[in-house]
């Protein structure tokens, strides 16, 4: 039997490609090896047929800025895209998290959350499940957590944005940083802002571990910045290089020991610095760094691209080197197992049954008791209370060792692709695992091919080591 995508799924798989065919006709043939990945991962039992690879990404350039609160997130976005889009104050403004796309419509619009949980073409799409699984209850609340602001600013077109909550100021803690998990993951580029009038790092040390500590890990760091702002109100001690250096201590100590730090302020917000000499060595330092920030943002779709086809490429990697041998190793954990307990539980019954049979009838008066019949149908009685032991014995050992496993990660669920292999149709004993053979394994080595010739095609596009010339 052919498992596939439901009908609501194919839907949306073919609002996807028809959304990206006009603006680059490369990622449509992304989205078609994405689909075979999922057809890999159906046979598997890792995805259900209401999943798919496609929805887990973002297609659009995704741009998140984060922080404390007070740290001037939201008067950063209005500097970036000259509009008084966010509101600004030094507490806690906005609760919420704030997708900010761009509309033609010269008003700007606030729409509720469910316009971002509903919408696979969003970066929170069935988001409202994640917080449900952290925070009972909570998944109902979407609108409580999420917000899609419209802007009319040419300069974010083709972009989103996300104007996160302050960490330290959000009630709703563990679903915060479980929304922020799941953006940092999806973001093309990072903001981490922090606020320079709290020049003792340690005050926040929750924060610098949850963002640090987890960026340390990532292979895809670099597209992290850190950004102490407001650097200006320092001016009046001229201590900016000492808390500057006080952060990237905090830094390190969170494993951060490479990167870039930035130094910023908003001339508008600016506190007034009266010596000229400090004032421009301030704002040397401030375009300096803006420039850089600003570049690496107008660099993001095309690194939007590189990160969709690394994603491909990874996720065919994820079902090859960490899926299936999860599942494989559980499946053969779970046939000894079951082989043991068979051995330990049905032996001893089968004995029991046999010396019972024999105390009672005796060999020679077995035959005149019950009769030819009654005697097999004896038998096959016996046979299927040991079947029904047994069956027990499988579905208990197959729970124990689904604990185990990993319920969802992001290529996939381990723990259910190892339930199809245990279910009673399914031998005890076998070399392999349901829908990984040699034709799976092909299929992800052509699937790693295709990516690497995408990248090469992006290359081609934005480079020229020979220096030959092109026409374009």
């Amino acid at each position: 039997m052919l498992i596939g995508p439901d009908a609501n799924l194919k839907a949306r798989i073919k609002s996807l490609r028809n959304h990206i065919t006009n603006e680059n006709p490369l990622l449509v043939d992304v989205v078609d090896h994405f689909c075979e990945l999922d057809k890999i991962a159906y046979k598997l039992g890792i995805l259900t047929n209401k999943e798919s690879y496609t929805t887990d990404i973002s297609w659009w350039p995704l741009i998140s800025v984060l922080g404390t609160f007070s740290a001037g997130k939201s008067t950063f976005i209005n500097h970036y895209v000259q509009t008084d889009l966010q509101k600004t104050g030094n507490q806690a403004v906005d609760d919420k998290f704030t997708v900010i796309c761009f509309s033609s419509d010269d008003k700007i619009r606030i729409l509720p959350g469910l316009a971002l949980d509903a919408d696979p073409r969003f970066p929170f799409y069935q988001i409202s499940e994640e917080i449900e699984k952290v925070s009972t209850g909570e998944g109902s609340r979407i609108d409580t957590y999420l917000q899609l602001k419209t802007c009319p600013s040419d300069l974010i077109k083709g972009k989103i944005l996300i104007d996160s909550p302050g960490f330290d100021a959000d009630a709703q803690r563990t679903s915060t940083l479980r929304i922020t998990d799941h953006i940092i993951n999806l973001s093309d580029l990072v903001l981490v802002l922090f606020d320079s009038r709290h020049p003792e790092p340690g005050a926040m040390r929750d924060t610098l571990e949850h963002l640090v500590a987890g960026t340390v890990r990532r292979n895809d760091s670099n597209k992290v910045l850190f950004i102490l702002n407001q650097i200006d109100t320092t001016a009046a001690e001229d201590n900016a290089e000492e808390v500057v250096a006080a952060w990237q201590r905090a830094l390190a100590s969170g494993g951060l020991v490479s990167g870039r730090f930035y130094a910023t302020y908003n001339e508008e917000a600016a506190v007034k610095i009266e010596d000229k000499a400090l004032r421009e060595r301030y704002q040397r330092k401030r375009d300096h760094d803006l420039g850089e920030i600003y570049q690496r943002i107008s660099e993001v779709s095309v690194e939007r691209v590189y990160r969709i086809i690394g994603s491909l490429e990874n996720t065919a990697n994820q079902i090859e080197n960490n899926i299936a041998p999860q599942i494989q190793e559980a499946t053969r954990t779970w046939g000894k197992r079951v082989l043991m307990i068979d051995a330990l539980i049905l032996i001893p019954v089968f004995l029991a049954m046999l010396i019972y049979f024999v105390k009672h009838f005796g060999y020679g008066t077995a035959f005149d008791s019950f009769g030819k019949t009654g005697v097999i149908w004896a038998i096959i009685l016996a046979l299927l209370l040991l079947f029904i032991i047994h069956h027990f014995i499988r579905n208990f050992v197959s729970k124990w060792v689904a604990k185990s496993l990993p319920k969802r990660e992001l290529t996939g669920s381990a723990r259910a692709g190892f339930l199809r292999n245990t279910k009673c149709w399914q031998p005890l004993w076998r070399p392999f695992i349901v829908g990984w053979n040699k034709h799976t394994r092909q299929k992800l080595i052509q699937i790693r091919e295709a990516a690497d010739r995408f990248v090469q095609t992006l290359n081609d596009e934005y480079t020229n080591p020979s220096g030959e010339h092109r026409d374009m």
